[in-house]
């Protein structure tokens, strides 16, 4: 099985994702972290040198190889992944992968990114706590039709990561 952890950025993919895979006894894998190796640069890199469309592109590949050369591992996506080319369908499509939307309200998203955009360089560039809420408001509203198409839907609101996942177990049973 793959399970594999979508969500917005700052929701937890890979804290959670790490942790779950150690409960499952499953290796853990980043996709961004993957690309950034198998293309021995950064993501601002690659975004910076070559382009988001070259970045998606790759983003498809890559998931296709992981989903193809894996088995028993926790995967944590991109906070776009879902929402590019046919990913979404990719993960859905193939009956040893569980898809589980991480989801996160936006308040809670915007205190969480605001303490560490500087390390985030989509949002790195918004200045106020007001700025960035409308920024993943924005965002949440273009991705949520994509991220609801998961096979389980886990509200991380107030939620400590024991709960987390406890749910996401109880999903997998």
């Amino acid at each position: 099985m793959i399970v594999v952890l979508m969500g917005y950025m700052g929701s937890g993919k890979s804290t959670i994702g790490k942790e779950l895979a150690t409960l499952l006894k499953y290796n853990f894998l980043d996709l961004d972290d993957y690309i950034s190796e198998k293309e021995n640069a950064t993501i601002s890199d690659i975004f910076k040198d070559k382009g988001e469309i070259y970045f998606r592109k790759k983003e498809t590949e890559y998931l296709k190889e992981i989903i193809d050369s894996y088995n028993d591992i926790v995967l944590a996506l991109g906070g776009g992944t879902p929402c590019y080319g046919n990913n979404l369908k990719i993960l859905n499509d193939d009956k040893k992968v569980v898809t589980i939307y991480l989801k996160l309200s936006i308040p809670l998203l915007a205190t969480r990114l605001y303490a560490e955009r500087d390390n985030r360089p989509l949002i790195s560039h918004l200045s106020s706590e007001e700025e960035l809420l409308e920024f993943i408001g924005k965002h949440i509203f273009e991705r949520t039709q994509y991220y609801n198409q998961a096979q389980h839907i886990i509200t991380t609101d107030h939620q400590t990561k024991k709960d987390i996942l406890e749910a996401i177990l109880l999903e997998l049973i």
